[in-house]
């Protein structure tokens, strides 16, 4: 009997918990990751002028030394999903949790530029684990009644993690007078921005120890009785529980560990599945979002806005950001998954359109003129807004619902991989592209945006409402 005809025999689909606000915590808990993924993300944001000056370094040094990160976020995504298949994913965040502490004192102290690329490599592999760990484990263990709603928290802890870094930035840029360079008990203003990541780096490895380990693993290691306990939990006792792990036992003893081979298929490399994976990870970076986040102050004050605005404007972009995502946590469940993405391709490409435009008139006495200064601003919160509603959930809840069970990890793990690459190419160019034309840059953004329309429409396949047995 296969799993998608046992499903309703389960109950699962249907599956109310008897104690939501258990599940709730154990995701908000799974998801710190992600606030550590956006906290170290975007607090780069406001260092990046002060490592220039610091360093004496050139746009092109600098931008490798901002998107070097995403070089060990693409190995960890890589590696995770076949460490989190071997040790389990409670371990996994553990393991994140010291290096996403590591590198927060190491980038704090730094002895050279070299090794402060070096701590950001480490904080990159330990993003680059959660950013695979957190959509992956929050499926397992979410009811599939609410698991769109549920996985939306790890783009929620994205989102809330750059918004309280701009945040903590805006207000050590404050204690230091304005200078990023300015010293605050014997550091540089910069230096207590990247150190600050400490805290919630210790406490999402404190929350991993108050979390049960993912039920599908716990079978997969023969610890049967404790799977059911986690499903009843997480499930309700309404689901015929000897029938749900039944169901998902049926479908791992039709499977094996996947590995990188399995994804392979006869004719275009990887299984089409898996392009489509790929082909959502690569189109949420091409956009260019993460320019927002990591360069937004440097890119106003090179249109003339003093650098406290500019922080304030990176702060304001990413209360948008939540409110956007909120939305999103909204409406996924309700409208799916594809809709969504449908109206925020449309919404960015229309803002990134008008960027370009912006940003397309010269400078007078080093600032945009004022109509154009006021569409650009508008038009990047805009922008921000429709990423947040759509793609920024809708990405991270389709890698972890789309794959069939045989495949999911390593297929997630090569979908988030791409991700990062696509996250390295912008982050890395951009400085570049900005030094070449800036208009000309947002267009090729805004194109992006655009191409991702058909691409939705004749690749991607609605997964609202579904158990993950039934996926392929």
């Amino acid at each position: 009997m296969t799993s998608t005809s046992q499903g309703p025999e389960s109950g699962a689909r249907a599956a109310h918990p008897d104690h939501l606000g258990h599940v709730i915590f154990i995701t908000a808990a799974a998801a710190m990751g992600g606030f550590l993924f956006g906290y170290d993300s975007s607090v780069i944001n406001g260092a990046v002028e002060a490592i220039r000056h610091r360093y004496d370094i050139g746009s092109g040094t600098l931008a490798q030394v901002i998107a070097i990160a995403l070089i060990g976020c693409a190995i960890g995504a890589a590696t995770a999903g076949r460490i989190a298949d071997r040790i389990g994913r409670i371990r996994c965040m553990q393991i994140a949790a010291v290096l996403f502490t590591i590198s927060a004192v190491g980038s704090a102290l730094p002895f050279a530029l070299w090794d402060l690329a070096m701590w950001r490599i480490i904080g990159g592999f330990a993003i680059g684990m959660a950013s695979v760990i957190g959509p992956a484990y929050i499926a397992e263990v979410s009811p599939p009644a609410y698991r769109g709603r549920l996985g939306s928290f790890q783009q929620a802890a994205i989102v809330i993690g750059i918004a309280i870094s701009q945040l903590v930035n805006y207000g050590i840029l404050q204690i230091a007078d304005g200078d990023q360079r300015g010293k605050i008990g014997g550091l540089e203003a910069w230096q207590w921005m990247l150190g600050v990541m400490v805290v919630p780096a210790i406490l999402y490895g404190l929350l991993s120890f108050a979390i049960p380990e993912s039920p599908r693993f716990l079978l997969s290691i023969g610890k049967r009785e404790r799977a059911r306990k986690i499903l009843e939990e997480v499930e309700g006792e309404n689901v015929d529980l000897d029938a749900r792990v039944e169901e998902i036992e049926t479908a791992m003893r039709r499977e094996h560990k996947s590995s990188f081979r399995d994804l392979l298929g006869s004719r275009f490399g990887f299984l089409p599945i898996v392009w489509v994976g790929i082909g959502l990870s690569v189109f949420q970076q091409l956009v260019g979002i993460n320019v927002a986040f990591y360069y937004s102050a440097t890119l106003w004050q090179s249109v003339g806005i003093d650098p406290t605005d500019s922080f304030f404007y990176s702060f304001t972009t990413s209360i948008i950001n939540i409110i956007g995502t909120v939305i999103a946590m909204i409406l996924v469940d309700r409208v799916g998954r594809r809709p969504l993405a449908l109206v925020g391709s449309c919404g960015m490409a229309v803002a990134l359109a008008f960027e370009a435009w912006a940003f397309s008139a010269d400078l007078v006495d080093g600032k945009l003129p004022t109509t154009q200064g006021t569409v650009a601003l508008i038009a990047a919160h805009v922008f921000v807004l429709f990423f947040a509603l759509s793609w920024g959930v809708i990405v991270w809840v389709f890698l972890g619902e789309m794959f069939p069970n045989r495949i999911r990890a390593a297929a997630l793990g090569v979908a988030a991989s791409a991700q990062w690459i696509a996250n390295w190419a912008i982050t890395a160019s951009f400085p570049s592209l900005a030094d070449w034309n800036l208009s000309g840059t947002y267009i090729i953004y805004a194109c992006f945006a655009t191409l991702s329309i058909p691409f939705v429409i004749k690749f991607v396949k609605e997964t609202k409402g579904k158990a993950l047995e039934e996926m392929g």
